[in-house]
């Protein structure tokens, strides 16, 4: 029976808004991620079936397929196609479940899934336009006048107000948030020092010199700054820039192929795709998704929440894996090992595979056999994905 592994994944630092990337172009920094996929795995470019890359904001230099055109910017073959996808922030994410799918199914033998997301070049919102009205019609917004039990009166489509009606839902305190941001901080430094990050990341050619580390972390954050933040969501709420996760530029990208041909190319596999699922939940409250989608991807991989060794929950906002952790009594000390969205950033279609760039880095150094990924995503959906570790 076919099966999908991962033989190599590789990501850029990720940079801040109007930071080190703000320079490079969303092709170019995509480009670089293929490049260096194919230098470190030595796979013969041409040998690629297809690439699926997330994107979220598919407008001005992210337009165009920008997929095909990281494939032609790396130099790659003019044989090799691409697709870009959007599913939000789980974007690449879902590039590794659809290129998953096409090895397994036998449409393809080898699948490169990744992403990029170049928010200071190409901001957040920017592919809604001008003057077109708002995205939701009329019966969309009359089903949601309210979230029961929380709040009343109509309510925006906005992440950060599910944010913040999360906490509320869960009885999240401003300090409680604060806390947690802090701490993605402290762990993602102590990774960065301990030089964890270092065989994931690609180093980019940046004006001066070379970009080879994220450059998010707040080294020097405390809960007084962070208590200094103002709650932009609701005037008497609790979540804030510094316990949601920054806007970002970055790119990330996984080669996807079965054991059969790994054997045939002299490839070696780093994970198995275990399992993979799919949630969706309240549009409002929007960041729940999660929850169901590890309950099913669990299900299906015939596993249960201690068996995981190590997982990564995107830090979209503090109070997202804090009512994760609640709902599903992981063990903390498993979760976001090296630090989270909050202090590496969050560069939206590129996120999905830099996460799991990172959980494999994880896996490998901790010798756990299994690991699982889940994500929010805008419409209140939610992708969730196990691993099995290989050749340890």
């Amino acid at each position: 029976m076919r099966d999908a592994v991962i033989v190599e994944a590789v990501r850029t630092p990720v940079g801040r808004r109007k930071g080190t990337l703000a320079g490079v172009h969303p092709v170019d920094l995509s480009a670089r991620v293929l490049t260096a996929l194919a230098e470190r795995s030595g796979i013969d470019p041409a040998l690629v079936d297809d690439v699926v890359w997330g994107c979220v904001s598919q407008v001005g230099e992210q337009s165009w397929n920008i997929a095909r055109n990281a494939v032609l910017a790396a130099g790659w073959p003019e044989s090799v196609p691409g697709t870009s996808i959007d599913r939000q922030c789980g974007s690449s994410q879902q590039a590794l479940h659809f290129a998953a799918a096409a090895v397994v199914s036998g449409q393809c033998d080898v699948v490169v899934a990744g992403g990029v997301e170049a928010m200071t070049r190409v901001p957040m919102g920017s592919s809604v336009g001008h003057d077109v009205g708002t995205p939701f019609g009329p019966q969309v917004l009359a089903r949601y006048d309210g979230v029961e039990g929380v709040t009343p009166g109509p309510l925006p489509f906005n992440q950060g107000v599910g944010a913040e009606l999360i906490a509320q839902r869960y009885g999240f305190g401003r300090t409680q948030l604060d806390e947690y941001a802090l701490a993605s901080h402290a762990k993602a430094a102590a990774a960065q020092d301990a030089g964890l990050f270092v065989d994931e990341i690609v180093p980019v050619p940046v004006e001066g010199g070379t970009f080879d580390a994220d450059e998010g972390i707040r080294r020097d954050t405390s809960l007084a700054k962070l208590g200094e933040l103002p709650t932009p969501f609701r005037p008497d709420g609790v979540v804030t820039a510094g316990s949601a996760s920054q806007i970002s530029d970055g790119s990330a990208a996984m080669l996807v192929t079965t054991s059969e041909k790994a054997r045939e190319l002299g490839l070696t596999p780093i994970a198995r795709v275990y399992a993979t699922a799919l949630a969706a939940a309240d549009p409002v409250l929007m960041l729940t998704a999660p929850m169901p989608a590890t309950e099913k991807v669990l299900a299906k991989a015939g596993l249960g929440i201690d068996d995981i060794g190590v997982f990564e929950v995107n830090e979209a906002f503090a109070p997202v894996p804090l009512a994760w952790l609640k709902d599903t009594g992981a063990d903390p000390e498993r979760v976001n090992p090296r630090g989270g969205a909050i202090a590496l950033g969050h560069p939206l279609g590129g996120s999905g595979a830099r996460l799991m760039t990172t959980l494999l880095g994880a896996m490998r150094a901790g010798g756990h056999r299994y690991g699982l990924q889940t994500m929010c995503e805008g419409g209140g959906m939610a992708n969730a994905t196990v691993l099995e570790l290989l050749g340890s």
